[in-house]
């Protein structure tokens, strides 16, 4: 094995030079940027140890090990469940008339006429034109009626999102409508029609329905308002009661974690602690997994001040899945053979795909070390192939990923990759400067993140 901070990854018995990583990357024409490196380092884990799977012919069928991948996609089914179970039997309001005519949720039909282009960013009508608008609108709402309202909203109304339906918009809260509409709409008792009422966007006509007509549309809004009211007050009840404290120095963890997750996955380090224990880095770690890949390297960069709430936020939605467990809350069966499964089926292609198939493996090498030193062989070539536009790109599900690297010894080496990044730089100075490159730079983009096994299953 070479110097640490002279490798950039490990993969089982294969090592990713830093100035293989270098000479990769600043062999294509891509821009120089640190994350190409981190992903192309990540993209060569994987495969290696897809590598290392084919030369033990290990189908990755361990259910335990599935499980344990698949945690993420599995927790948020669950608390998914245990969402609706608490919901269903937390106290609710009940909708009502009189409620309606509050006004707490208002439910209206308008007539609309443009003082605009119907172009969306349309330039503004002259004063003449306004003016014109204005007495057609006045003579519109001369003809109206509660009877006839839906009819001549669907012939007369230039809201193209609403006049199909004949005026009819979905139920809306306070704060949620220009304030002109929405105060002539609360004016309003249900079954009236307003005057004519000036905005942003022209002239209204509206109808605020009675409650014959709203009820429905009303008691559907209302419950899914009172379920989140319910929800809240159940979430803030049991941060309460878990009496969650996070640790000042969360912060700085945090973002090390976010950094280098590999380093922190058996870390100790407690960053808070409520009534069901210390919750440490490396839960951390895997609560993190649950979050979208996009919001990494926000928490990177986010202010200090805002990532404890991110560390309670995880702690209370351990505190839910203790409690999801405790009511025996799982996936479904069915769904659970279905990703073991699929596991397998990609595990098949994907060694098809890189050329590392058991049986071939088998039949060039005598025992397993030799296997794997060939299995490595031919991944590299398939990378070669793969920069020089001669395969395509096989995704690997970060899942699998997980799982491979919970059987196989896996290590990406921070200070590795930095060292290729450095080297790259220089070797594109010298060649930019010389106007000549060592090769001819391939313009193949690398490849982005692999969607998660079993992405078209429903998600909460």
């Amino acid at each position: 094995m070479t110097a640490h901070v002279d490798v950039a990854a490990r993969a089982a018995t294969q090592e990713l030079s830093s100035e293989r990583l270098a000479q990769i990357i600043g062999g294509t024409k891509l821009p120089l940027q640190k994350p190409i490196f981190e992903d192309f380092t990540k993209v060569w884990v994987s495969y290696q140890l897809l590598g290392a799977a084919a030369a033990h012919n290990d189908t990755l069928t361990d259910k335990k090990a599935i499980d344990d991948a698949m945690w993420p996609a599995i927790t948020q089914q669950k608390l998914q469940k245990f969402y609706q179970q608490v919901s269903a039997s937390l106290p609710h309001d009940s909708a009502s008339e009189a409620g309606y005519n509050t006004g707490n949720i208002l439910v209206a039909r308008h007539i609309l006429l443009l003082t605009q282009s119907a172009q969306r960013g349309g330039a503004p009508f002259t004063p003449q034109q306004v003016d014109s608008v204005r007495k057609a609108a006045e003579s519109l709402r001369a003809q109206l009626t509660p009877s006839n309202f839906e009819a001549m909203a669907k012939s007369r109304s230039q809201d193209p999102g609403s006049a199909r339906q004949g005026g009819l918009l979905p139920p809306f809260h306070p704060g949620q409508m220009v304030p002109e509409f929405e105060t002539a709409t609360r004016d309003l008792k249900p079954g009236e029609i307003s005057p004519v009422v000036q905005t942003q966007y022209g002239f209204h006509i509206i109808q605020r329905l009675p409650w014959s007509q709203a009820k429905a549309a009303y008691s559907a809004e209302f419950a899914k308002n009172s379920s989140r009211g319910a929800e809240s007050t159940y979430v803030a009840q049991l941060e309460q009661s878990g009496k969650i404290q996070v640790k000042k120095d969360a912060p700085g963890k945090v973002k090390a974690i976010m950094r280098d997750p590999d380093s922190y996955r058996k870390d100790n380090t407690v960053l808070a602690t409520s009534s069901a224990g210390d919750f440490t880095a490396a839960q951390f770690v895997r609560w993190s997994a649950t979050l979208p890949e996009q919001l990494v390297p926000q928490i990177q960069n986010a202010p200090d001040s805002l990532l404890p709430d991110l560390v309670k936020a995880m702690v209370r939605n351990n505190l839910m899945l203790r409690r999801a467990d405790s009511m025996h809350i799982d996936v479904d069966t069915t769904q659970k053979a279905q990703m073991y499964e699929q596991v397998k089926q990609v595990v098949v292609q994907l060694w098809q795909q890189l050329g590392v198939d058991p049986t071939a493996l088998a039949q060039a090498g005598k025992n397993a070390a030799e296997r794997e030193k060939i299995a490595g062989e031919r991944v590299n070539q398939y990378l070669d192939d793969l920069v020089a536009g001669r395969k395509q790109y096989a995704a690997v599900p970060g899942e699998l990923t997980q799982i491979l690297r919970s059987k196989y010894d896996a290590k990406i080496i921070p200070q590795g990759i930095d060292r290729a990044f450095e080297r790259a730089q220089k070797a594109r100075a010298s060649s930019d400067s010389t106007g000549r490159a060592a090769q001819p730079r391939s313009d193949v983009p690398l490849p982005q993140s692999a969607p998660p096994a079993g992405a078209g299953q429903q998600q909460p």
